[in-house]
């Protein structure tokens, strides 16, 4: 399941499908390449571990994605949790979170997890999403300004408090360069063909002017040095028990996150390309790419939907696309590294603030908070987590949220009523069964429950009958429309039934689908309840409980020996 699957993806492969992989994995290259420094500069590592993980995640994801197109590498959505993970812990945390995230990733996917995690709601995402892009984008305001600030805090308002102290330090020629690398990524898909990619011009631009005219700004050298090594440094791991233990909330946040994005990236190009995405197979390869990453680069890696659609725009249909993207940077590495060294970090925080731009997705936001609806509460309360605490305490209450939410909606689904004395059986209350009318005997009540029965909704259903001020003889429960009950579910109605019990009142339960729940649960269920005080069909549930009610004088001491009594 987990292994490369050459045969079926390679099938009909051809000449042109050759080239157009070749040609979509340059393109996806050349696209990478300033992206790979920016991210490196910006999670505060040097630039070329950004290049090293985009290489290592490009293999691996080529070798065992889940879906055929899908690039990897690192992205903006991590870059925060980055920066904040080296600041307290250094290099060495990096590396140790980047691994275990990628162990926690690919035991999501054995444990087949891959849809569980696409079903995370969509304004958590919006909002954690929003929340990143706007401490991104003010993050890069010192680079892309010339803001003379030694060190760059980790919370947002500590950011934005620098800024306004050090406002009178702003480097004009910085700006420059700065704007001009916006200006240039923003108006180049207006005016060049698809195949060119802006955001190589508004780099190569910037950089060529830099080294032609002696400028003086700080660049990619003045701050990292030149890049005098091809090959990676393997990260050699110093462990401590206490640092691990430190790491594993933070690694979380890394997994969960790189596993909603890879999916969500998955599902576009799966929604453009018609390839199906193996969800629990993409979790396991974008494990294997993060710890491959920790070791080469250490900032961790996910699936691109810029990069994925740049890829299925220009031809890609094969992992060949991936593979080639990879020797591009390579090449690149070989021939091209001493320019590298040119880039402005103007120019780096220019690109970076278009890519959170693009990240905030602000028309949703907007639309979403116009909706005025439980979605805008959760994706704001996510947004100011996000913002002003951090990002694993804003997906750890993002998801409590999301989950009460949930609870609140699914109850009110839920209700328990009682039915009519008199019934007849062609009735909307029956389903399939011949017209026939039923006066129920005296000491008989029904009650019906209508949707699922869990945790969140078994309340009703124990407040109903403590509510029933005189006890029938008989309680029936309908729960034909009942299409899942949980563990607590079928406890509440056990405790019930136990309760009526001691008070001579007889339970019996119809129209139960053994579906409803698991088959443990539902064993139990008839082993407690008992198999003779649950009916397939309402009909013969009134004929037993009329039965009861008729039968039940002849055991007025000793009600617990009639057969029919609930067993608990």
């Amino acid at each position: 399941m987990y292994l490369p699957d050459f045969g079926a993806t390679y099938k009909n492969y051809r000449r042109k499908n050759l080239i157009n992989d070749v040609s979509a994995g340059v393109v996806v290259g050349i696209v990478a390449l300033p992206l790979a420094i920016s991210f490196g500069v910006a999670s505060g590592v040097s630039p070329i571990n950004g290049i090293y993980a985009t290489i290592a995640a490009s293999i691996i994801m080529a070798l065992y994605g889940g879906i055929k197109v899908q690039i990897s590498g690192p992205t903006g959505a991590c870059i925060l949790i980055v920066y904040a993970i080296i600041t307290k812990y250094g290099i060495n945390g990096l590396v140790l979170a980047t691994l275990l995230a990628g162990i926690m990733l690919m035991l999501m996917g054995v444990l087949r997890m891959g849809r569980l995690v696409r079903l995370i709601p969509d304004p958590l995402i919006e909002g954690f999403t929003a929340g990143i892009a706007i401490d991104l984008f003010v993050s890069q305001i010192r680079d892309f300004t010339g803001i003379k600030i030694a060190k760059l805090p980790v919370e947002f308002l500590d950011k934005v408090t620098s800024y306004c102290t050090h406002v009178g330090t702003v480097g004009y020629l910085a700006l420059g360069i700065g704007c001009l690398t916006v200006f240039i990524n923003l108006v180049s898909p207006f005016i060049l063909p698809k195949r060119i990619p802006g955001p190589v011009l508004a780099i190569v631009i910037p950089t060529l002017l830099v080294f032609y005219y002696h400028l003086p700004v700080d660049t990619i050298g003045t701050r990292f040095g030149t890049i005098a090594h091809v090959l990676p440094n393997m990260q050699l791991l110093q462990l401590k028990w206490s640092t691990v233990i430190s790491l594993l909330r933070p690694a979380f946040g890394i997994a969960v996150l790189v596993s909603v994005m890879s999916l969500i990236s998955g599902t576009v190009a799966e929604s453009v390309t018609g390839f199906h995405l193996r969800s629990n197979k993409e979790l396991v390869a974008q494990g294997m790419a993060n710890i491959l990453s920790a070791f080469v680069g250490g900032i961790p890696v996910t699936g691109s939907i810029a990069r994925t659609m740049t890829n299925v725009e220009n031809g890609g249909n094969t992992p060949i696309a991936g593979l080639v993207q990879s020797v591009v940077l390579v090449i690149i590495l070989f021939f091209a590294r001493d320019g590298i060294s040119y880039i402005p970090v103007a120019s780096v925080a220019g690109l970076l603030m278009v890519v959170a731009y693009n990240m905030s997705k602000w028309k949703r936001f907007l639309a979403i908070i116009y909706s005025r609806s439980g979605d805008t509460l959760l994706m704001l309360v996510t947004f100011f987590i996000t913002l002003f605490l951090n990002f694993t305490a804003a997906l750890e209450i993002g998801f409590l949220f999301a989950t009460v939410q949930f609870m609140r909606k699914m109850s009110k689904l839920s209700d328990v009523r009682e039915i009519t004395a008199n019934i007849t059986t062609s009735s909307e209350l029956l389903r399939g069964e011949k017209d026939e009318t039923f006066d129920l005997s005296e000491g008989i009540s029904v009650y019906e429950i209508n949707g699922p029965l869990f945790f969140g909704a078994a309340y009703k259903f124990k407040e109903t009958f403590h509510r029933h001020k005189i006890k029938p003889r008989v309680f029936i429960v309908r729960m034909r429309n009942v299409p899942v009950i949980d563990a607590t579910g079928v406890t509440t109605i056990l405790k019930v039934a136990q309760g009526l019990k001691k008070q001579n009142v007889s339970i019996l339960i119809s129209e139960l689908n053994p579906e409803a729940a698991s088959e443990q649960l539902y064993a139990l269920f008839e082993s407690r309840i008992g198999p003779n005080n649950i009916f397939p069909t309402f009909v013969s549930a009134i004929q037993e409980a009329n039965f009861i009610v008729s039968t039940q004088k002849q055991y007025p001491q000793d009600p617990g020996n009639d057969p029919r009594m609930v067993r608990i």
